[in-house]
C-alpha cells in the first residue's frame, strides 16, 4: 500500500494519501516514519550521490546525513506550502550534506585559495571552503546539474521509442485543451499497470484499450501519440525537476 502510494506521488489522488501518511509520521506514528525512510531510500541515495558526486551506500557518513535529512524533511513538510515532499527533502538533504561537508572542511582545515593578478596565492586570500554566499551558488549550481543529468536521461528514455526532444517539441499539442487531454491520457496510462506494461513491452500505445476508458476518439490519442508516451514516461520517472513541469496540470 505504502509503496502504490509512494510511486505515484505526483498523482492527486496519492499526493492526499501521501500527505496523510507524511501527518502521522509527524505526529509520531515511529512505524509510518520507518516505512517512509525505507520506502525512500533509493531517492535519498540517489540525492546524496548527485550532491557529493560520487557513488553513496548505507555504509556511509553522508547516507546517514542525508537520512537525517530526509527525515527532518517530513516533520517540517507542508502541501500546502511546499511543492512536493521529494522537492523539498531533496533540498533538506542538499543543504545538510553542504553543511557536513563544510564542518568536514572546517575541522580537516581546508580551503579555497584565490590567486592575485599575478598567478600567486597569500594567506590573506585564503576562504574557508563554504560560506553564505557560496552555498547558494552551490545549491543553484547542484539544482542546475541535476536538471542536465534528467534531460540527458529523459533523452536516452525517449530515443527507445524513437523521438528526441525536437521531434517532441514539434508534435507537442498546441491548444491547452487538447495538452490537458494528452496528459490526462497519459496519467491513466501510468497509473494503470496493464496499460503501462504494454507501452513499455511493445514501445506503443494500447490504443484500443484506451479509446473507451479515456472516453477520446482513436484520431486524438494517435496525434498526440508522442507526446502521451513522453509525459507518461515521465510521470513514471524519477525526474524530480522535469515532473515540476507538468504536475499542476495532473489531475
Amino acid at each position: 500500500m505504502l509503496l502504490s502510494i509512494i510511486q505515484g506521488v505526483f498523482k492527486k489522488k496519492s499526493d492526499t494519501a501521501l500527505n496523510e501518511l507524511v501527518l502521522r509520521a509527524k505526529k509520531g506514528d515511529e512505524k509510518v516514519m520507518n516505512e517512509l525512510l525505507i520506502a525512500y531510500t533509493p531517492f535519498i541515495k540517489k540525492t546524496a550521490s548527485l550532491v557529493c558526486k560520487r557513488f553513496i551506500n548505507e555504509h556511509d557518513d553522508e547516507f546517514s546525513v542525508a537520512l537525517k535529512g530526509f527525515h527532518e524533511a517530513i516533520l517540517n513538510f507542508n502541501p500546502k506550502e511546499n511543492t512536493s515532499l521529494k522537492t523539498f527533502s531533496h533540498l533538506i538533504i542538499r543543504r545538510r550534506l553542504i553543511d557536513y561537508i563544510r564542518s568536514e572542511s572546517t575541522r580537516n582545515e581546508t580551503f579555497f585559495t584565490l590567486k592575485d593578478e599575478n598567478g600567486e596565492t597569500s594567506a590573506d586570500d585564503q576562504h574557508h571552503i563554504f560560506n553564505e554566499i557560496s552555498i547558494s551558488s552551490f545549491l543553484k549550481e547542484q539544482q542546475a546539474v541535476e536538471r542536465r543529468e534528467e534531460i540527458k536521461e529523459y533523452s536516452k528514455l525517449l530515443k527507445d521509442y524513437g523521438m528526441s526532444f525536437q521531434v517532441l517539441a514539434t508534435s507537442s499539442p498546441k491548444h491547452a485543451a487538447s495538452r490537458k487531454t494528452a496528459i490526462h491520457i497519459a496519467q491513466i496510462i501510468a497509473e494503470t499497470p496493464k496499460l503501462y506494461n504494454y507501452l513499455t513491452d511493445k514501445k506503443k500505445l494500447p490504443i484500443k484499450e484506451l479509446v473507451p476508458i479515456a472516453s477520446v476518439s482513436r484520431k486524438t490519442i494517435e496525434r498526440h501519440r508522442r507526446y502521451i508516451i513522453a509525459v507518461t514516461l515521465l510521470i513514471n520517472s524519477n525526474f524530480v525537476h522535469l515532473k515540476e513541469y507538468i504536475r499542476e496540470e495532473l489531475l
